[in-house]
């Protein structure tokens, strides 16, 4: 627990998770979630008071009421937004804070239903349809509809379910598109096991309760005990969803409420630049450089030696740096996620690193500068935020290509 007089909230950590904001008496007033507990928490005492006075007669009001109530605050860190999201609303449907005046109303807001059928279905269901449900499986409330909404996107990758009806199950000749992408185990054309489909949910269920390392351990014995059985590719498969959960991706969760690039002065802004520099695709390597503003943090610089292209081919070694820097979760290894992505590059390397950051399910924007063959011109590509000027990732840019270059040269030598 950390006390408000003194400012000790500034030394929160910099990980997902829920706070608990409580008055002088214990009370808990206000529970909310966070991408980055510091900078959300932080926010209320920064900026609640003229926030508040330029939004007068306004909701807005009651940050400033809360925050003046506010004495102690308790945090609980998770591995994950999504995580975050979870337990936030257990934590609000048992302690019912005063100011969690939206998540009151039951009603209105969305929850998690798991059917009961022989091959169960997850379904969303408003709170005034709760009556109706008689399935035990329900979790919930969850406030924000687009959160939850995404969340479960995310969710269905590492747990696939079903969405069919009973009458649908292994009646259908082709597969659903679901199936092809991976969202569906195959109900529809009796690709599953009943005994293996009901594995999957309670492994999902018991991380809707908060219980994540119940369900990895339960994957991590079913996989020994493919591998025990020959069954390597299913061991495979099993792996990949252990990895899956360990690393859950979910930048996109962060709400614009809870989003702090808005609030973000420019001076604090994390921009990581990256380059490649090689000869044909001989002693390939990336550079990643991180900027606070305009200002380089090079303790944060990192290096990448390419591993998998063999042959000169930018765009894919960019897409192999990204990978590996994006596999390195905040919560995993203490890196903190950019507010914004600079590469030397055109719209090849751009939509390269699109392609990653979709692959781990992340939104963060990203500017490419093309500069032609004899690096003679500085063509943006993609929108310039505002707060952010041309020069700054233009310095950002030739200090990642000098970062690279370095690198190269230092690789070669030893040849």
């Amino acid at each position: 627990m950390i006390k408000t007089t003194d400012n000790s909230y500034k030394y929160l950590p910099e990980t997902p998770g829920v706070y608990l904001m409580k008055n002088n008496r214990g009370q808990i007033l206000y529970i909310g979630k966070a991408g980055n507990l510091r900078r959300r928490v932080s926010s209320y005492f920064e900026r609640a008071p003229a926030f508040a006075k330029a939004t007068a007669g306004r909701h807005d009001l009651r940050i400033e009421k809360l925050a003046r109530e506010i004495r102690k605050i308790d945090y609980k860190k998770t591995d994950s937004v999504l995580e975050a999201l979870i337990l936030e609303s257990e934590l609000i449907k048992k302690h019912q804070p005063p100011f969690n005046i939206k998540e009151k109303d039951d009603k209105s807001f969305l929850y998690i239903e798991i059917t009961n059928e022989e091959f169960p279905r997850v379904l969303l269901v408003r709170g005034k349809k709760l009556a109706f449900v008689k399935s035990k499986g329900i979790y919930g409330p969850f406030v924000s509809a687009i959160n939850i909404r995404e969340a479960l996107k995310i969710l269905r990758r590492i747990f696939p379910w079903s969405i069919h009806l009973a009458k649908s199950i292994n009646g259908a000749k082709r597969p659903c598109f679901d199936y092809e992408i991976g969202l569906c185990p195959g109900t529809c054309i009796g690709a599953v096991d009943k005994n293996a489909y009901l594995d999957n949910i309670k492994r999902f269920k018991l991380f809707l309760e908060g219980k994540k390392k119940r369900a990895i351990k339960s994957l991590e014995s079913e996989m020994r005990k493919e591998s025990k059985n020959l069954e390597f590719e299913k061991a495979e498969k099993i792996k990949r969803q252990i990895f899956a959960l360990k690393h859950i991706q979910d930048i996109v969760l962060i709400s614009d409420s809870d989003s702090e690039f808005k609030n973000k002065k420019t001076s604090q802004l994390r921009i990581e630049g990256y380059d490649i520099s090689d000869i044909s695709g001989i002693f390939a390597v990336g550079s990643m450089v991180v900027f606070a503003g305009d200002k380089p943090v090079k303790s944060e610089y990192r290096l990448f030696k390419i591993r998998t292209i063999k042959k000169a081919n930018d765009v894919s070694m960019l897409k192999e740096v990204l990978q590996r820097r994006f596999s390195r979760l905040p919560s995993a290894h203490g890196w903190q996620l950019p507010d914004l992505i600079l590469i030397d590059g055109g719209k090849g390397q751009v939509n390269a690193g699109q392609d990653v950051l979709r692959e781990f399910g992340l939104k963060i924007p990203i500017i490419g500068i093309a500069k032609g063959k004899k690096r003679n011109k500085n063509e943006f590509i993609g929108k310039i935020l505002d707060g952010i000027e041309e020069k700054t990732l233009i310095k950002v840019r030739d200090e990642a290509h000098r970062f690279a270059i370095n690198y190269h040269k230092k690789i070669r030598s030893v040849f």
